[in-house]
């Protein structure tokens, strides 16, 4: 049975040790509130804590930095580590019809094959109109494949950007929104040192530098962080103060900020009304599992690969390598999207990696 703490609750219990959670507890430690961090995992840090994949010290998804990534710089300098951002050129592919081809920049698009000089104008026009939105107005109420057909025309979105989004969304392909396709294109974009060069940053050391810093911040405001310990129940007492039982006890805050994914946070959340249970089971997921490779050449030496290939299950390839530099190894994601629906969805670790 989980013990119950007598002691004066806390200001706030942030559930979910992830970038989220720990920037969430970070800002409100610093704030002077009594705060503490619960996660279920063995480690804090969620998809930014790093493993050791054979000597090499990983994170568990790729992540990179954008030029216009302000509240990640604001954070880093409250931290001291905008001095550890590193920028670097990199590049972008396509793979279709069994070929590479470049990508990424006015003249690759021009050089592309099997798009007259139409469809490219209309291309580059989308690009850029995407690059220099503050809002999106109408863009808002669109699918994404319905925006990329009154774009780029019903051929040019088969021949470019069907295949993706299908390999990413499956059977919600056709009611994905448009402004979370426009607003990835824009930060990439916007990313750039000149109009023929795309520049990423990252953190030296990777996202653990980061994780490492938000952890101790915390720690040195007097916030908490508890590892290994996954969150039964949230509830709210007539006193006006909110319940958190875990496996060894049970905690009481005034706040509770949760950061875990929405199918979770509706099951240990008894106390919503069953309007509010249905609205956040109508949310679907999609889950990724993630392959990682260690190789010993590059595969393209871009940073991404989109791939449009009957004969490949995933939309691309991220060589990390291009970005962070892992000496004479290279290092690439192979992301594989997968709704419950997919059939690869039960498949073992050693089907999905042969």
């Amino acid at each position: 049975m989980p013990t119950t703490e007598t002691c004066e609750p806390l200001d706030l219990i942030v559930i979910g040790a992830g970038a989220m959670g720990l920037s969430a507890a970070f800002h409100a430690a610093r704030a002077g509130a009594r705060v503490r961090v619960i996660e279920a995992g063995s480690a804090p840090g969620g998809m930014a804590a790093h493993f050791d994949f054979g000597g090499v010290s990983l994170e568990r998804f790729y992540h990179f930095i954008c030029k216009t990534d302000f509240d990640t710089f604001d954070l880093l300098k409250e931290l001291g580590l905008y001095d550890k951002l590193v920028w670097k050129a990199t590049r972008m592919g396509y793979y279709s019809g069994g070929r590479l081809h470049e990508w990424g920049n006015p003249f690759a698009l021009l050089k592309y094959p099997g798009l007259g000089p139409i469809a490219k104008f209309r291309y580059a026009l989308m690009v850029w109109w995407c690059t220099k939105r503050k809002s999106w107005g109408k863009v808002e109420a669109m699918t994404a494949p319905d925006w990329f057909r009154a774009w780029l025309g019903k051929d040019t979105y088969q021949k470019m950007w069907k295949r993706l989004l299908e390999l990413k969304f499956y059977e919600h392909t056709e009611t994905v929104s448009a402004t979370w396709i426009a607003t990835r294109i824009q930060r990439i974009g916007r990313s750039r040192q000149s109009l023929m060069k795309e520049q990423l940053g990252h953190i030296v050391g990777g996202t653990q530098t980061l994780v490492d810093a938000l952890c101790n911040d915390i720690r040195q405001h007097g916030g908490q962080i508890d590892c290994a310990s996954p969150v039964v129940s949230v509830t709210s007492g007539t006193d006006g103060l909110k319940s958190v039982e875990t496996a060894r006890e049970t905690l009481f805050a005034r706040e509770v900020i949760s950061t875990v994914p929405t199918p979770l946070a509706g099951r240990m959340i008894p106390g919503l009304t069953e309007d509010e249970h249905a609205r956040l089971a109508s949310i679907e997921n999609i889950g990724v599992v993630c392959l990682v490779f260690k190789l010993r050449k590059p595969v393209t030496g871009n940073f991404w690969l989109n791939i449009i290939d009957d004969r490949h299950a995933i939309p691309g390839l991220i060589e990390f390598s291009a970005l962070r530099d892992f000496g004479d190894q290279t290092i690439v994601y192979a992301p594989y999207y997968m709704p419950v629906t997919n059939d690869r969805w039960s498949w073992s670790d050693e089907a999905l990696l042969d």
